[in-house]
């Protein structure tokens, strides 16, 4: 694995425009939840993320073929790779999380996925040898108590009533598949691609890994989009919770780095929270001001780090 506690050139020259891309991962990671809230139940789960990732694969094929040369390189000398990426980034990130969401319930599910960024310091730290610093470590714990707070609903007591069972343990594999991803992305031989043709390759890696188990979910009675609705739903997947979630994101780590880019994930429960009150009718509480207060506070004091080491 390679080694990530050094800032690279990228880091170097870290801008405005980085960071506002920053700011967009989790408001196009939150908007899977619009979409995919919308979903469970009336269309299986893989085959639900087999299509997303399909049409994800479909959107980025000119960008494949743009650069032809260093996707077949990628292929040749890194195909194991290149599986490993769909399988952690798409197939458990994707298919599995709508499986789980099916036993387990949206707070749960929150809390558990929010715990990946602490999964890749804790990775890089075992395998990188990346120092962990005061600074960053108490942001996180801002972050996290934060996040508590929106899905506990303000009252401490709640958590004597999570129950967790088969869904929140799917869920906790899809977190820590996406600390391995976000740190696997870093990897050199990646580094050769284009952005778009890096995620165009992945994404078709996700959908090749996805379709035995939407073939036997097909096979086996599983639901199908039947109606525009669905469909526009899968399309919202493809468009935001996928090319501008994951683009944003691939940007985000070869910019920041693994550890800084996990980070985005604290913004998802406040930013799902007000997408919720937009989009569902849901209300705004006391609880959910705490909570947005604490975890933004978290994120900016647990960046301040590369902040400072994005400057020239």
């Amino acid at each position: 694995m390679a080694d990530t506690s050094k800032p690279t050139s990228t880091q170097t020259s870290a801008g405005p425009t980085d960071w506002l891309i920053f700011l967009l991962v989790p408001l196009f990671f939150s908007s899977n939840i619009i979409f995919g809230r919308g979903i469970i139940g009336d269309v299986a789960p893989f085959i639900t993320a087999f299509l997303r990732w399909l049409g994800s694969t479909l959107v980025m094929l000119p960008f494949i073929y743009a650069d032809r040369h260093a996707s077949l390189t990628l292929l040749r000398r890194h195909f194991g790779l290149w599986l490993v990426l769909g399988f952690l980034g798409m197939g458990v990130c994707g298919g599995v999380v709508y499986w789980a969401l099916n036993f387990t319930t949206a707070s749960n599910g929150t809390l558990i996925y929010t715990t990946s960024s602490l999964f890749i310091i804790v990775f890089q730290f075992l395998f990188s040898g990346r120092p962990i610093g005061g600074r960053e470590l108490i942001g996180m714990a801002i972050a996290f108590v934060g996040v508590v707070v929106i899905v506990l609903r303000g009252d401490p007591a709640a958590l004597l009533h999570l129950n967790f069972n088969i869904g929140d343990l799917g869920i906790l594999a899809a977190a820590i598949a996406f600390a391995i991803y976000s740190i696997l992305l870093r990897q050199p031989a990646l580094k050769a691609l284009k952005p778009l043709s890096l995620f165009g390759l992945i994404a078709l890696s996700g959908a090749l890994v996805l379709l035995p188990p939407a073939a036997y979910e097909f096979t086996h009675g599983g639901a199908v989009p039947d109606s525009a609705a669905d469909w526009w739903k899968i399309a919202g997947m493809v468009v935001f919770a996928s090319l501008a979630a994951f683009y944003c994101f691939q940007h985000t780590v070869r910019v920041f780095g693994p550890a800084t880019a996990g980070v985005t994930l604290y913004l998802m429960p406040p930013l799902s929270i007000v997408m919720a009150v937009l989009f569902l009718g849901e209300s705004f509480e006391t609880y959910h001001a705490t909570g947005v207060v604490l975890v933004l506070g978290g994120v900016i004091l647990a960046t301040a780090r590369g902040r400072n080491a994005a400057k020239p």
